[in-house]
């Protein structure tokens, strides 16, 4: 998928001591990048908003297809991210917000390593399905099961309410892996030539060196967004661009390169 021949990886970025000053600072400026590029906001954004109302809406006896999306939507997802990244990177070197530009950098990125982070987010994701299923599986097998649209009493019993609360915190731990592996990943794959598997793992790195700030920073993404979702999702069109430049900042002062 991708032709690494020739490409001088880029040396490995020093992982710096991170507060949470760090993060108002990457939301100050996160904020500023979106009134600066609205539009390149708005345009990203949109590949989320519309692919979950897509999925909403069709989830209501198509579950094939809602299925097929749940998985592919994985691997389009950090393209829009990219987008996000670029913009970002863009204004920080004073460079011209140039949409072709923008989006051919998007393209390139076909070939290169975004899409295997992309493929690694979907297996995370079968995983993560498989075992939300063998936990019901295991609290729920025996239960006489009614219609959950109609009633909910199945999970008001001791079983119903332990299963709820094991879910939420395995999907926890679990959510909170995949952002320590793609929080910096994806800018420093845009950013720098190296490998998916070297970028994760740097990523997990520098989460587990601040483990701390970004718990905190993981609280403020799921909070934002779970608030940007109650209005049909019309809220994610700003809190999605505005965490999207938010984290290429604070990628930029979490991971120094030595050549910067």
């Amino acid at each position: 998928m991708t032709d690494t021949s020739g490409i001088k990886a880029s040396p490995r970025p020093d992982i710096a001591e991170l507060d949470r000053s760090d993060l108002a600072y990457a939301l100050d400026m996160g904020w500023k990048d979106f009134r600066r590029a609205p539009g390149f906001g708005l345009v990203f954004s949109a590949v989320y908003v519309l692919g979950g109302l897509f999925m909403m809406f069709i989830s209501s006896g198509f579950v094939t297809q809602t299925l097929i999306l749940a998985l592919g939507f994985p691997l389009v997802a950090p393209f829009a991210a990219v987008g996000l990244y670029e913009t970002s990177r863009r204004i920080e070197n004073n460079q011209p917000l140039d949409l072709y530009q923008i989006f051919g950098v998007i393209w390139k990125e076909k070939d290169r390593q975004i899409p295997w982070a992309g493929a690694i987010i979907v297996i995370y994701f079968l995983f993560y399905s498989f075992l939300a299923h063998m936990i019901f599986a295991l609290f729920m097998g025996l239960s006489v099961m009614t219609n959950v649209t109609s009633s909910l009493d199945v999970f008001l019993t001791a079983n119903g309410l332990t299963m709820i609360a094991v879910e939420l915190v395995v999907g926890g731990v679990l959510a909170f892996i995949l952002f320590g592996l793609t929080v910096f990943s994806l800018p420093l794959l845009v950013d720098k030539e190296i490998d998916f598997m070297t970028a994760m793992l740097l990523s997990f790195e520098a989460v587990r060196e601040n483990f701390a700030v970004m718990l905190v920073w993981a609280l403020v993404i799921a909070i934002c967004v779970l608030m940007a979702m109650l209005p049909l999702f019309l809220g994610l069109f700003v809190a999605l661009p505005v965490l999207g430049h938010a984290t290429w900042h604070l990628y930029r002062r979490a991971l120094i390169h030595p050549e910067d």
